[in-house]
C-alpha cells in the first residue's frame, strides 16, 4: 500500500483536526465574535487594505549608531567652533532643559549616553552630488552616487540613549518597556506569503538586544535567522546524520503525525502551530533556501557591482546580493544587520575616523551596488530599501576622538517602491544637535513603509493588546512620490 505523502497526510490530518475542533473551537470564536463586535478588530486577510506602491522590504541596520554628520548630514559648523564649547557658541541654546528632556535614560550615570560639550570637527571632508545636491560625506562615495534615487531624512529622533535604541528602531518601543513586535513582524502578520518555499521574514546579521520579533503575536512571525553559506545557510536545518530523501521524509511524517495529535488535544496552542507550520516550511527551505543562497550563478559583473572581488566588501556585498535573489523569489521583509559585538560596531566612542573608514569601506560600494542592481533589473520600483542606525553620534568629542550616542538628531534613507528620489527632508541646527525642521519620531519611518505596503497601520492589532498612538507614527509624505 502506498504511503501518503507528507503533504497529502497535512491536507487529511487538517481536515480531521478541524472536525474534531469544532466543539472546542465554539467559545473561542464566540469570544472573538464579541471582541470584533466591541472593538471592530478583525484578523487580517493576508491581502494589502488598500493599493501598494511596494511589495517587500529590505532593512539595512547599521548597529552602533553611525555619526550623521559624517555621513549623510555634514555639519561644516563644527570645523568652525572645533574646541569650544557649546556654551562659547551661538548654539548654546541647545542644551535647555526644555529641548533634553525627551530622553528616557536606561543606566543612571552611566559612562556613555552623556552629552559632550566640546565640540569635535569633521573628520573627513563632504561635497554636493546629484541633481538635487545633497551633502554627503566622502566615506560613502557609491551611495552618493545614487543620490537621486535616495529620500534623506536628516530629522530622525528617538528617546533611547544607549543601545536599546536597536529595539526602539525596530519596534517603536523604549528598552524599559515591555517588548513590541517589530516592523518586520507586524508587516508579516498584515500580509500573506508571496512563496510557498521560503519564509516571509529573513534576517541575516548580528542580533543582541532582543533576537526575536513576534512578541505577542506569536513566533510564526519571528525572523528567520540565516547565514549566507549555501552548505548550512539555517541553523538545525540539517540531518546530524546522512539519510536518504525517503528516511527525511518519513522523520517529517512522524513529527507531523505527533505533532497532529497534540494539537487536537491543544487547539489553541500558538506555539504548537506555529511549529507546524515551521516543520513544513523547513521542509520546502532546505531545497529552496541554499539555491537562493548560490550567488555564483550571477554573472562576473553582477559580483564586481557588489563587491565581491574585494576582500573588504565581499562579506556585506554578500548578503546584499543574497538579498536581491531573496526579493526576486518572494521573501517579504529582508533584514540585514551590520556591526557585530554587543553594542555594535559602529560604537565610536573614540577612534572615530579609524572606525566609520574602515565601516563605511564595508558596506558604501555593496550598498550602491544593490541600488543599481534593483533598478536594472526593475526592482527598486517595487522594492523599499531602508538604511538606518539607532542614534547618531555627538557634536562634542569624547575620547578626545569620538563621539558619544546622540538620540535628539540624527539620519537615515529610504530608496524605492513609491519614494520620490532626491529629497532632502528634515534638518537639524547648525551642530547636528537636533532634529529642528519637520522632526521624525522613529515610527513614522514604520508608518510610511506600511503606507507603501498598502497597510493601514491601525488595522494591524490584536484584542486585549493596546497600541499607543506613537506605534503607529504618522506617513513622512514629503517623501512619497
Amino acid at each position: 500500500m502506498k504511503r501518503p505523502s507528507f503533504l497529502e497526510l497535512r491536507g487529511h490530518s487538517a481536515r480531521r483536526r478541524f472536525l474534531k475542533g469544532l466543539t472546542a473551537g465554539f467559545s473561542g470564536i464566540a469570544l472573538r465574535s464579541l471582541l470584533a463586535e466591541d472593538s471592530g478588530w478583525k484578523p487580517p486577510t493576508g491581502l494589502a487594505h488598500f493599493r501598494p506602491r511596494a511589495r517587500r522590504v529590505i532593512w539595512l541596520f547599521m548597529r552602533g549608531g553611525v555619526s550623521h554628520m559624517e555621513s549623510f548630514d555634514p555639519k561644516p559648523a563644527l570645523n568652525k567652533y572645533a574646541g569650544k564649547s557649546i556654551l562659547e557658541t551661538p548654539f548654546k541654546g541647545v542644551q535647555t532643559s526644555e529641548k533634553l528632556k525627551k530622553v528616557r535614560v536606561v543606566v543612571v550615570n552611566d559612562a556613555n549616553g552623556q552629552q559632550r560639550n566640546t565640540l569635535y570637527p569633521l573628520q573627513v571632508g563632504y561635497r554636493q552630488h546629484g541633481q538635487c545636491g545633497v551633502e554627503i560625506s566622502d566615506w560613502f562615495p557609491h551611495i552618493a552616487s545614487c543620490a537621486d534615487d535616495i529620500a534623506f531624512l536628516r530629522s530622525m529622533w528617538t528617546t533611547d540613549d544607549n543601545h536599546g535604541a536597536q529595539v526602539q528602531f525596530h519596534s517603536g518601543r523604549h528598552m524599559l518597556d515591555p517588548r513590541e513586535p517589530t516592523i518586520g513582524a507586524w508587516v508579516t502578520y498584515g500580509l500573506g506569503a508571496m512563496s510557498e518555499d521560503l519564509p516571509r521574514f529573513v534576517n541575516m546579521g548580528p542580533r543582541y538586544f532582543d533576537v526575536r520579533d513576534g512578541h505577542y503575536l506569536g513566533p510564526a512571525y519571528d525572523a528567520v535567522n540565516m547565514k549566507v553559506d549555501p552548505k548550512n545557510p539555517l541553523a538545525y536545518a540539517s540531518p546530524e546524520v546522512a539519510l536518504t530523501d525517503q528516511e527525511q521524509a518519513e522523520q517529517f511524517h512522524l513529527v507531523h503525525r505527533l505533532n497532529t495529535l497534540a494539537s487536537e488535544e491543544y487547539p489553541g496552542d500558538g506555539m504548537l502551530m506555529a511549529r507546524i507550520r515551521n516543520y513544513e516550511l523547513a521542509f520546502r527551505m532546505q531545497r529552496a533556501v541554499p539555491a537562493v543562497l548560490r550567488v555564483d550563478e550571477e554573472s562576473v559583473a553582477t559580483k564586481k557591482l557588489y563587491g565581491l572581488d574585494e576582500k573588504v566588501t565581499e562579506p556585506f556585498g554578500r548578503q546584499l546580493l543574497v538579498a536581491r535573489r531573496m526579493a526576486e523569489q518572494g521573501v517579504r521583509f529582508i533584514q540585514i544587520q551590520h556591526g557585530d559585538g554587543a553594542a555594535g560596531a559602529w560604537d565610536a566612542h573614540s577612534g572615530l575616523k579609524t572606525n566609520h573608514t574602515g565601516l563605511s569601506a564595508q558596506v558604501d560600494k555593496p550598498i550602491s551596488g544593490l541600488l543599481r542592481d534593483l533598478k536594472s533589473r526593475g526592482l527598486l520600483d517595487d522594492t523599499l530599501v531602508v538604511f538606518a542606525t539607532e542614534f547618531g553620534r555627538t557634536p562634542g568629542s569624547q575620547s578626545g576622538d569620538g563621539r558619544d550616542h546622540h538620540p535628539y538628531g540624527f539620519s537615515v534613507w529610504m530608496a524605492g517602491g513609491g519614494i520620490q528620489g532626491g529629497i532632502i527632508h528634515g534638518a537639524t541646527d547648525e551642530i547636528g544637535f537636533h532634529a529642528e525642521q519637520d522632526p521624525h519620531y522613529v515610527t513614522d519611518v514604520h508608518a510610511t513603509i506600511y503606507h507603501l505596503l498598502g497597510l493601514n497601520a491601525r488595522h494591524l492589532e490584536i484584542p486585549g493588546r493596546k497600541r499607543l498612538d506613537r506605534d503607529y507614527g504618522e506617513v513622512i509624505r514629503p517623501i512619497l512620490s
